[in-house]
């Protein structure tokens, strides 16, 4: 069994794919998985990568920041090579015309057919689903909730990204590039697998309710009866005119078992919050303080590596907040170092999926 990674920082298309081209020779690759940076041309990324890799099934998506063992990278392309053995078997479907509303029965239908069997009966220990989506689509909590309405098997994954231009991003499939549209992949790994889904914060015990809101736009208007920017500098005990400066640091998060999940503010308009999450009338909401990303992420892969007795490869679905978190703090090399020693890519994302969609979450896929 084999998994193999390769990353390129090279300036050209054509340069980039040869050199991981050259750098997975020798491995008959059965599905690759590569994110780039949006600095390359999405039709043409895709074009080339499918084409060098003719006999695997190819996927994967624009970024705002590329990850490889041991290095955060800027405008590369990194990749993820998975052989026969690594990967018994896997399906991709793209959910194109996210924003007409989100239909994924006809994805399912495909993979019934394919893997002879349901959905909603297949092992969740067995199989796993991979799920990329358009960043900008707005589109995520509503697709993450129908693929868990009709399966057990659990689904991970990461928003695209642009490199914080917020124009445009893009998933990749099939040697096409998609915009407004999500891939479903399931895949039936030839080894066990697990999970690591790792926020790196703590609650200051604070609550705010969400009492008014226009769930839509992802939007707060009001927080505990108040306009919802009062109420959340009022939280943290300063001037409304100061809190936009606290949202990386200090987000909210809905608190299950104990566990957050995160939801970041976006910016404040006339008193309202906007989130890049999704937000619902009623919901009670945790004020956040970031803690220690890179001890916080030790202990996860630690902890992984100890469930699994070893680790092969790690898929990093890792939310650009910490990304630029760990610039601000001057721990970028140390974050990249967990790594090191182990297959790892990923890419810095605008939100991450595990059961639902979280914001300043790293979420994992990790491979014995």
């Amino acid at each position: 069994m084999s998994i193999k990674i390769a990353g390129s920082t090279k300036g050209t298309i054509e340069e980039a794919v040869q050199d991981i081209k050259t750098q997975l020779g020798g491995l008959e690759t059965r599905m690759l998985l590569f994110f780039a940076s949006s600095s390359h041309a999405p039709e043409a990324i895709s074009a080339q990568m499918q084409e060098a890799f003719a006999g695997a099934t190819v996927f994967g998506c624009s970024t705002a920041g590329e990850i490889i063992s041991g290095r955060m990278l800027n405008g590369s392309v990194v990749a993820m090579a998975f052989d026969g053995k690594s990967i018994k078997d896997v399906k991709v479907e793209v959910v194109e015309r996210l924003k007409e509303g989100v239909s994924v029965e006809g994805a399912f239908s495909s993979f019934e057919k394919h893997f002879g069997e349901p959905v909603s009966v297949m092992d969740h220990d067995k199989y796993v689903g991979i799920v990329l989506v358009d960043g900008l689509s707005g589109s995520e909590e509503t697709l993450i909730d129908k693929v868990g309405d009709l399966t057990n098997v659990t689904f991970i994954g990461g928003s695209a990204g642009d490199d914080l231009k917020f124009e445009a991003t893009h998933v990749y499939a099939d040697g096409r590039s998609y915009s407004d549209a999500a891939l479903l992949v399931l895949l039936k790994p030839g080894t066990r697998f697990t999970f690591i889904k790792t926020q790196s914060f703590c609650d200051r015990g604070k609550r705010l309710v969400v009492s008014k809101a226009n769930e839509e736009t992802r939007e707060v208007i009001e927080f505990n009866g108040k306009p919802a920017a009062d109420a959340y500098a009022e939280a943290l005990g300063i001037p409304v005119g100061e809190a936009p400066e606290r949202f990386m640091h200090n987000p909210v998060g809905l608190i299950i078992e104990g566990e957050p999940y995160v939801r970041s503010p976006q910016r404040i308009k006339e008193g309202r919050m906007a989130f890049y999450c999704g937000v619902t009338e009623g919901m009670e909401l945790s004020l956040l303080e970031s803690t220690d990303i890179v001890a916080d992420t030790a202990q996860a892969l630690a902890k992984a590596k100890a469930e699994l007795g070893g680790i092969s490869g790690v898929i990093n679905f890792n939310c650009i907040l910490r990304t630029l978190e760990l610039n601000q703090k001057k721990l970028t090399e140390q974050y990249g170092a967990l790594f090191a020693d182990v297959p790892t890519i990923g890419f810095s994302t605008y939100g991450e999926q595990y059961i639902g969609h979280i914001n300043q979450t790293a979420t994992m896929l990790v491979f014995k």
